[in-house]
């Protein structure tokens, strides 16, 4: 059985693990009302360009089911608010969807009309690499395009605090656990 002098301090580290790797919830436009046909596409567009989505993270939207559903498409059903051929549907009405991979989501809503009123979402989710800093790739340079290479996509917005976030990676609390987890190991050996 380990010692009490050892064990404190990696449990302390372990936790410290864990609050940096938290996911967050985010309510989808920052309020329960949001997903709606009174909310503009733009104006949840604007809401998510403001977020920073990482893998792992959680988008919760909130619908009538009764005359609603969420749909995940494609980025061409998304622009032409085609609710065939989903990728996923989600029928429940409180919907937690978890952003499994980096890159784009487009969702839509399934109610008649209501996509073609504005009732879409795109979110942008960073890799697990991403860093905050953006230097050019080799493709994005002057002069230095690929054959068959993609356009780089938009630039992303300066951090600002996510609205409608629940949960965080680290912040005070992770700054206090480290802290603590420091002085107890000091203390300890």
């Amino acid at each position: 059985m380990a010692s009490p002098k050892t064990s404190i301090p990696v449990l302390t580290l372990l936790l410290l693990l864990f609050t940096f790797s938290e996911a967050k919830e985010f309510q989808v436009g920052g309020n329960e009302n949001s997903w709606n046909t009174s909310t503009s596409s733009e104006s949840l567009n604007h809401w998510a360009e403001n977020e920073r989505f990482e893998v792992g993270d959680f988008l919760i939207f909130e619908y009538n089911p009764k005359i609603d559903s969420l749909l995940e498409v494609s980025k061409e059903d998304y622009e032409s608010c085609k609710v065939t051929n989903a990728i996923k549907e989600y029928k429940d009405g409180k919907t937690k969807v978890e952003l499994d991979k980096s890159g784009p989501f487009y969702f839509i809503s399934k109610a008649k009309g209501s996509c073609e009123k504005g009732q879409k979402l795109t979110v942008v989710v960073l890799s697990n690499k991403h860093h905050h800093k953006h230097s050019p790739s080799p493709a994005s340079a002057p002069g230095a395009s690929a054959p068959g290479a993609q356009a780089p996509g938009p630039a992303l917005p300066p951090y600002t605090p996510p609205n409608g976030a629940i949960g965080s990676r680290g912040g005070f609390i992770g700054i206090v656990v480290g802290i603590v987890s420091l002085v107890g190991m000091i203390i300890v050996f």
